[in-house]
């Protein structure tokens, strides 16, 4: 089993390879914002994924005269995102499961609660017209 850390990392390799497959040529402040981590954090991961060979880094020159890049998904990035995508799955569903369980269970006592509050009010009632 994996400890957090390596699942965050798991996830937000996953994001990222994902947007890249989607669209290569989006800017690393793009990428960094739509993942919902730093610049930084971004190149690490970058720097990362292409060490393990998962991405390749193209730069060309963009109509703006600034060089720009494309994130390429080699076949080994492309067999780890769906190795990801059957693990970010699974932990997804998983805590679904717990989710719907915890909220069965808070409705019920929140129906509880609501019964209690009404048989209090009602035995408030009889009793101030009791006495």
């Amino acid at each position: 089993m994996t400890n957090r850390t390596e699942t965050r990392q798991e996830e937000t390799h996953f994001r990222i390879l994902r947007l890249l497959q989607e669209n290569s040529n989006m800017t690393q402040r793009e990428i960094a914002d739509a993942v919902g981590i730093s610049l930084g954090a971004l190149n690490y991961c970058l720097k990362a994924l292409m060490n393990k060979g998962q991405i390749k880094i193209r730069n060309f020159r963009s109509s703006n005269r600034k060089i720009a890049y494309a994130y390429l998904l080699t076949p080994s990035g492309i067999a780890r995102k769906m190795e990801l995508t059957g693990r970010f799955l699974k932990r997804k569903v998983d805590e679904y499961e717990q989710l719907s369980a915890e909220i069965k269970i808070l409705r019920r006592e929140a129906i509880n609660a609501d019964n209690e509050n009404e048989l209090r009010s009602r035995r408030r009632v009889r009793s101030t017209r009791a006495g």
